[in-house]
């Protein structure tokens, strides 16, 4: 065994093993490389005299590879773990992480100012940032290290891919299926911003939308709206803080309250399913007193019978995960608007 505060070097287990140090090494990263025999032998003699085996840093720093990929929430961490929509992407994205056998590194970031210092020190060899809003300082530093960098959903920026649907098309289709015969026709809206304030607004300016996925989702809406004959200006938007159906609650009833709205397009199945519980708290019929409509065909929308837009986030996880790895994947991803019996 090793003296005390001695380190066993790869050349000591060759020596003891009566092998090559190459050997020892391909025993540890290539080991089919090598005899099952000598692979026992080897291994046999470095837990004998304690040696832990490569230093991964310093392999690391030789390869110029980590092994891992970084996700960049822009979220705290419980909310990989919480959101329905978030645990269907990191699904996909684990995937390609357990099929190429490389790690995955989860990196929150929240806005405030050592979000910067965090990403940059992250140990990856690429990035995949979730959607964030244009003004992210994170997005100019991944960008510029040289290395694969993804963002689902957008913004937009040079040095990165986007991987998403086409949000103001499907926004513009799913109005198109809900509004139909309404007369108090309503939005249901994720964030406008990082501000995560929730309100009642007439009519907001898309283009003061902080979040490029709620921005493109609301142009869609307004652009069913003027093809209609409605005026967007007039138009009722209830903004929640999260996408998740018990904290939409209070937000749903506020909008019922205030505007008695018979029809509304959701911006994500859990904000569907709150106004849902809200129209029958009030004893509504859906959808003969009110239409409503949602994003993302989770696995419950089929049983509320939610018409919705059908988006495979697992399937644009892979995408990201590739694209952050090095390989090609395409960046527009599939949506169909899939009608059920919550609309007219």
């Amino acid at each position: 065994m090793s003296s005390a505060g001695s380190r066993i070097t790869m050349a000591e287990v060759a020596r003891r093993s009566g092998v090559s140090p190459m050997t020892v090494s391909y025993c540890y990263n290539q080991p089919e490389r090598v005899a099952p025999s000598t692979l026992r032998r080897v291994r046999a003699v470095a837990a004998e005299l304690g040696y832990p085996g490569p230093d991964p840093t310093a392999r690391s720093l030789r390869r110029r590879r980590t092994g891992a990929i970084g996700v960049v929430l822009g979220e705290h961490l419980t909310y990989a773990f919480e959101d329905p929509g978030a645990r269907r992407f990191l699904a996909g994205v684990a995937e390609v992480c357990r099929e190429r056998g490389i790690g995955l590194n989860l990196i929150p970031t929240t806005g405030e100012d050592g979000d910067v210092d965090r990403v940059r020190a992250a140990s990856v060899d690429g990035y995949i940032v979730w959607t964030t809003v244009d003004s992210d300082p994170v997005l100019a530093v991944v960008t510029g290290l040289g290395k694969p960098v993804v963002v689902h959903g957008g913004p937009a920026v040079p040095g990165a891919q986007v991987v998403s649907i086409d949000n103001r098309a499907s926004g513009r289709e799913l109005a198109a299926h809900t509004f139909p015969g309404a007369r108090r026709p309503a939005v249901f809206s994720q964030p406008f911003g990082r501000d995560r304030r929730p309100r009642l607004e007439i009519g907001p300016d898309p283009e003061g939308v902080e979040f490029p996925v709620t921005r493109d989702r609301l142009l869609g809406v307004y652009d069913h709206c003027r093809e209609a004959g409605i005026d967007p200006r007039g138009l009722p938007v209830a903004v929640v803080a999260r996408n998740d159906r018990v904290e939409a609650a209070a937000m749903a009833d506020a909008l019922f309250d205030s505007f008695e709205p018979d029809a509304v397009v959701a911006m994500g199945d859990q904000l569907a399913y709150a106004v849902l519980d809200a129209a029958r708290r009030r004893g509504l019929r859906v959808p003969d007193d009110v239409a409503v409509a949602g994003w993302d065909d989770d696995p419950d929308a089929e049983r509320e019978g939610l018409t919705t837009i059908a988006q495979s986030l697992f399937d644009q996880g892979r995408s990201c995960a590739l694209i952050a790895l090095g390989d090609r994947a395409p960046g527009d991803a599939p949506w169909t608007a899939t009608v059920r019996r919550s609309t007219r």
